[in-house]
C-alpha cells in the first residue's frame, strides 16, 4: 500500500497482450513522474521476476476474452491491491470476483487511469460508474486462510505484526531488509482479505492464527 500521497506510485503491470501492454506504458508514461512501473509482463514474467522493491499497485489487463463462459479469473496475486483493466461488465464480474479493487473499462484515458491508481494504492476502490452496480453484487465469500495458507515467513511476520511492530521493526527482527518485510506485510494483508495491519491482526485473531 502506498505509504503516502507524496511517495511514487510502485506499479507492477500485468497484460498477456504486449501490445496491450506497450499502451499502457506509454499512456502512463506521459502522464509524469509520480509513476515508478517496477515490473512488466504477462503475469508469469511478472511473478519469476518479483524483486525486493514490491509494488503499491497492480494494473492488470484482463484482455478483451479474458475466459470462456463459466471460466474462472485468477488476479495476480503479487502482494499489492489490483486495478483491472475489463471490456465488459461480465469480465468485471470476473475480475471482482477474483479479488480486483477497482475496475475500469480497458479504454480509460490515461489521466483518470492515474488517478485511479493512485486512490488504489492509498487503499481504495475504484468503479467506473457503469460498473458500479458490481459493487452492490454479493461476491463469492472467500475462503478461510489457514495456517497451511500461509508460507512460514509469512506466519513469522503475522505474528509481529499482532506485536504491533512497524516494518522496519520486522526486518530487523528477522534479518531481512525493509522493502522484503514489506513485500511480505502486503501478502499477508492480501491472503486476508484486509487494507489495513490493524484489520489484519484482528481477523487473524479471530481465526485462531495468532493470540493477543
Amino acid at each position: 500500500m502506498l505509504d503516502s500521497d507524496a511517495s511514487p506510485v510502485r506499479l507492477a503491470l500485468v497484460a498477456e497482450d504486449p501490445l496491450a501492454r506497450g499502451a499502457l506504458s506509454r499512456a502512463l508514461s506521459e502522464q509524469g513522474g509520480d509513476l515508478a512501473v517496477i515490473a512488466s509482463g504477462t503475469l508469469a514474467e511478472v511473478d519469476a521476476s518479483r524483486s525486493e522493491a514490491a509494488p503499491d499497485v497492480v494494473l492488470w489487463d484482463v484482455g478483451l476474452h479474458p475466459a470462456e463462459p463459466g471460466g474462472r479469473l485468477d488476479a495476480p496475486d503479487l502482494g499489492a491491491p489490483v486495478l483491472a483493466l475489463v471490456p465488459d461488465e461480465s469480465a468485471g464480474e470476473g475480475a471482482l470476483s477474483a479479488g480486483a479493487r477497482g475496475l475500469l473499462f480497458r479504454d480509460v484515458a490515461p489521466a483518470p487511469l492515474l488517478a485511479a491508481l493512485r486512490a488504489v494504492a492509498r487503499g481504495l476502490t475504484v468503479f467506473d460508474p457503469a460498473l458500479a452496480t458490481l459493487r452492490a453484487t454479493p461476491r463469492a465469500s472467500t475462503p478461510t486462510v489457514t495456517p497451511e495458507g500461509l508460507t512460514p515467513r509469512e506466519r513469522e511476520v503475522l505474528a509481529l505484526l499482532a506485536e504491533g511492530l512497524s516494518n522496519k521493526a520486522i526486518a530487523d527482527r528477522l534479518d531481512i531488509s525493509e522493502h522484503t518485510a514489506k513485500f511480505h506485510v502486503n501478502a499477508v494483508l492480501a491472503k486476508l482479505g484486509v487494507q489495513r495491519r490493524t484489520e489484519a491482526v484482528v481477523r487473524a485473531a479471530r481465526m485462531g492464527l495468532v493470540t493477543l
